[in-house]
This record gives C-alpha cells, structure tokens and sequence, in this order.
C-alpha cells in the first residue's frame, strides 16, 4: 500500500477507484480507543508509540480488508498504524506484519454520532 502512494499520490497524481478519478478523496480516519490501545499495547512504556503512514488502498488490499465491498475503497487514502518504538531494547515497527488498517474510513462510511 505504502509504495502504491509514494508512486502515485505523494508525485501528485489523483487517486483512482478502478477506471474513473476518485472526487471525494477520503476526509478522515477514525479508530476506536480499544484499536489504538492494542497497538500502544505492543510498544514499550517509555519509548513506544504509533507510527501513521499515510497510503492508498490496492485492489488486493481492498479486497483483503473490505471483501464485502471493496470497489469502494480501491483508490481512497486511508492511515496505516504501525507500533512502535524509538531505541530501547525492544525493536519493533516497519515489519509488515506490524501494519494495523481497520479504521472507519470517510467516504464511503461516514456514520454519524
């Protein structure tokens, strides 16, 4: 996903939902207090945080993680969450399998307080 953004949007090039431009690229990302405590959870206490990677979802990696609809995503920029944290013993983050994606993501779901 990282790369698919640094060649496409990141140069400036509109994000693309199969064939046509996307018009309403997305507004917001929102993660649940539980979400972001399971990935603080595997940082260290002093040194450990989150790191945001802005990124643009694939068609594999819409399908992935939104099989029950995913030509809505394809082309829409999303957060990627990734723990953690800076020198300490525990080294962590940049691994792949340390990417977190299950934000509510605005459009296509905009739910209303």
């Amino acid at each position: 996903m990282k790369s698919k953004y640094d060649k496409e949007v990141r140069s400036g090039k509109p994000g693309k939902e199969r064939k046509k431009d996307i018009d309403h690229q997305t507004d917001w990302v929102f993660f649940d207090r539980a979400y972001l405590q399971e990935i603080l959870d595997k940082t260290d206490e002093k040194t450990g945080g989150i790191k945001f990677y802005l990124t643009e979802y694939t068609e594999e990696t819409a399908k992935e993680t939104h099989p029950e609809d995913p030509e809505k995503y394809i082309g829409r920029l999303t957060l990627v969450l990734c723990p953690t944290n800076l020198g300490g013993d525990k080294e962590i983050g940049d691994d792949e399998e340390d990417y977190y994606n299950s934000g509510e993501l605005c459009p296509p779901t905009c739910p209303r307080p």
